[in-house]
């Protein structure tokens, strides 16, 4: 990285991140509300507080089915990453999602946290395939799918209840043996973009 780039940092979700995540989503609430899952009717839509959210997560965390990731650039809060549905067994499967806030969008920052999260499922939680499932008009998160050189691999229709209503949804996914040596290294070999080199290739 050069002297320019913003310094990435992946760390775990904590109480007393209560502040910056409530300002982060509420000056990003446009930004954000369209790709925001919803609960379909008939489930429970009582408010959540972030204390009670980082309890549910952390007892996740424990269990081993969540691991929830703050991502701060140059040490402000600005958005997350979450491993989801981990699947042990003979599958060691995880889902990735993901939100920035908009001033930290278009940096590289998110491409670099999710592969940082990746790295951190493949060579320490020993799973062996991530997924990363996204809507088709989600210009913003595709690209990062694109530019960690995720490949597709399959279309799921009226897949998450998202902003309200169920949503298509475009499914890529990545095993350890597509990135040997980490995700990060490919990403930063590549200059920032690791599908220059291929969407299924090696480091």
């Amino acid at each position: 990285m050069s002297g320019t780039d913003p310094v990435v940092t992946l760390r775990p979700v904590r109480r007393s991140d209560a502040r910056a995540w409530r300002e982060a989503r509420r000056r990003n609430a446009a930004w954000l509300s369209q790709w925001d899952a919803t609960v379909p009717p008939g489930g429970d839509t009582r408010p959540t507080t972030f204390a009670a959210l980082v309890r549910r997560l952390s007892r996740a965390a424990r269990r081993g089915t969540t691991y929830p990731f703050v991502v701060e650039v140059d040490g402000r809060f600005a958005g997350q990453v979450s491993i989801n549905n981990i699947v042990r067994g003979s599958a060691q499967y995880a889902s990735v999602g993901y939100w920035i806030a908009q001033e930290f969008a278009g940096r590289g920052v998110m491409p670099r946290a999710v592969a940082m999260a990746a790295d951190h499922c493949f060579f320490t939680a020993k799973l062996h395939r991530l997924e990363v499932c996204i809507r088709p008009e989600n210009t913003n998160s595709l690209r990062v799918v694109e530019k960690l050189g995720i490949r597709e691999v399959g279309y799921a229709p009226r897949f998450l209840h998202i902003d309200g209503a169920w949503r298509d949804h475009r499914i890529f996914a990545i095993t350890k043996e597509e990135c040997p040596r980490g995700l990060l290294v490919r990403l930063e070999e590549s200059g920032g973009d690791a599908s220059a080199g291929g969407a299924a290739g090696g480091s």
